[in-house]
């Protein structure tokens, strides 16, 4: 209310300066007033909205409830709850129900993510007693043998992730995990912790992935937070303009800002490879197919050896996950048969139905994010060439009948018209 109340007194202090300085003229007083009311409201809009998107404090309340019960447990716990080494710093949170830090972990700067969705639905007061453990810490139950807990697993993972031969290894590595002092057995608290954990999307996605050079190391978990390397470049344009500033801003300034602040074109083109590699590697990888489900330059990063690091794998969907999704469908165009923002399938317009064929596989969609980072200062011997095959992969089908070959190649012939571009030189 003060703060309102001094800002009034500025625009009526403004509004009689005409009076009291007659040589100014009237037209940049109103452009300074006005200049100083968009300031404020983009300011009033930035903090309101940060209180509403950054609640840490709520997160790490209900995780280091249920560790002192003794009800989860985990690598981190005792770092975050007892010697407070664990600390979290700045949000980074898209959502309120998805918190997104970053923090520090003894010397390491790390980016720290949990959920509290469960938490707002028990009650609608964020900073009221926690209830999680009614809710999400409820499997395993007590008595559960061990023969059991990897049945769990492995029936969880078959319905995620498909009937792969693969999958007893990841269900070892799960129970490796989980067995965080390394005794030999797998606790009730560790049990329910990994449990919780897995039913993350993008949790599950990095152990899925964990192999790829591609993904956020895990680092550590507590209940169901857990702790990941922080990636120095979270976007591919190596930064990001302030959310409350976007919409006030035209798509060509948006432009602008991004070049101006991208790598050299070489650095980019290294990216570049790196993310097609990225797509080789989530069609029909160990684990199955994975589909990008939100193709944006802001889930997309590099590290500061300029190797492409997927920032945001809450926007990648496993094929069982889409399949299920699609499964009866009603539809009338193919739109009605999206998942997430932009993994859309065909419509069967005679039977009104999903069918499970996606309009745009991950390639195409990936080349549509590339064209103006790489066309954007490209060689100009390059340029021509690299503007056709971007063309060329940006109209491939998703239907299963082209999805094997053809992509190989045109995937294949990008990546080596940038590699021999780059190849033998400091960038490579």
């Amino acid at each position: 209310f003060r703060a309102v109340t001094k800002l009034l007194h500025l625009c009526l202090f403004l509004a009689s300066l005409p009076s009291r300085l007659p040589g100014i003229k009237v037209k940049y007083l109103f452009l300074a007033w006005l200049g100083i009311f968009v300031g404020s409201w983009v300011v009033y809009i930035h903090y309101s909205s940060y209180s509403e998107l950054c609640r840490g404090h709520v997160c790490q309340m209900i995780i280091c409830d249920q560790y002192k019960k003794g009800i989860i447990s985990g690598s981190t716990c005792k770092d975050l709850c007892e010697e407070h080494t664990l600390v979290f710093q700045q949000c980074l949170s898209s959502s309120p129900t998805q918190q997104v830090y970053r923090g520090r972990w003894i010397e390491k700067e790390v980016i720290i993510k949990c959920g509290i969705e469960d938490a707002l639905k028990a009650d609608s007061n964020p900073d009221s007693v926690p209830r999680k453990d009614l809710v999400l810490f409820d499997k395993p139950t007590r008595g559960t043998s061990m023969d059991e807990f990897r049945e769990m697993l492995l029936n969880f993972l078959k319905a995620n992730l498909g009937d792969q031969t693969s999958l007893a290894a990841l269900v070892n590595q799960i129970i490796t995990m989980a067995d965080v002092n390394r005794d030999g057995k797998v606790s009730l608290a560790e049990a329910k912790s990994i449990w919780a954990l897995l039913h993350l999307n993008e949790f599950l996605l990095m152990l899925s992935l964990h192999e790829k050079e591609h993904t956020s190391k895990l680092l550590g978990h507590c209940g169901d937070l857990y702790v990941t390397e922080k990636i120095p470049h979270n976007s591919l344009y190596g930064t990001n303009v302030p959310h409350f500033f976007q919409p006030l801003l035209p798509s060509a300034i948006h432009r602008i800002i991004h070049q101006w602040f991208a790598p050299a074109w070489p650095r980019r083109a290294k990216i570049a490879i790196g993310l097609l590699e990225f797509v080789e590697e989530i069609f029909h990888g160990t684990y199955g197919n994975f589909y990008i489900c939100e193709t944006s330059f802001k889930n997309v990063g590099y590290n500061d050896k300029y190797d492409f690091k997927m920032v945001n794998l809450r926007k990648v969907a496993t094929e069982m996950t889409i399949r299920g999704f699609l499964k009866g469908r009603h539809c009338e165009q193919n739109v009605d048969c999206t998942y997430g923002k932009d993994c859309m399938a065909t419509c069967d317009k005679l039977m009104k139905q999903c069918k499970g064929d996606m309009v745009q596989p991950n390639l195409a969609k990936v080349c549509g994010l590339l064209q103006d980072y790489l066309l954007y200062g490209a060689p100009s011997d390059l340029k021509e060439e690299l503007q056709k095959q971007l063309r060329t992969c940006m109209t491939l089908s998703g239907l299963a009948s082209q999805m094997e070959v053809h992509h190989s190649l045109v995937l294949n012939n990008l990546k080596t018209l940038l590699w021999k571009k780059i190849s033998n030189t400091k960038y490579s």
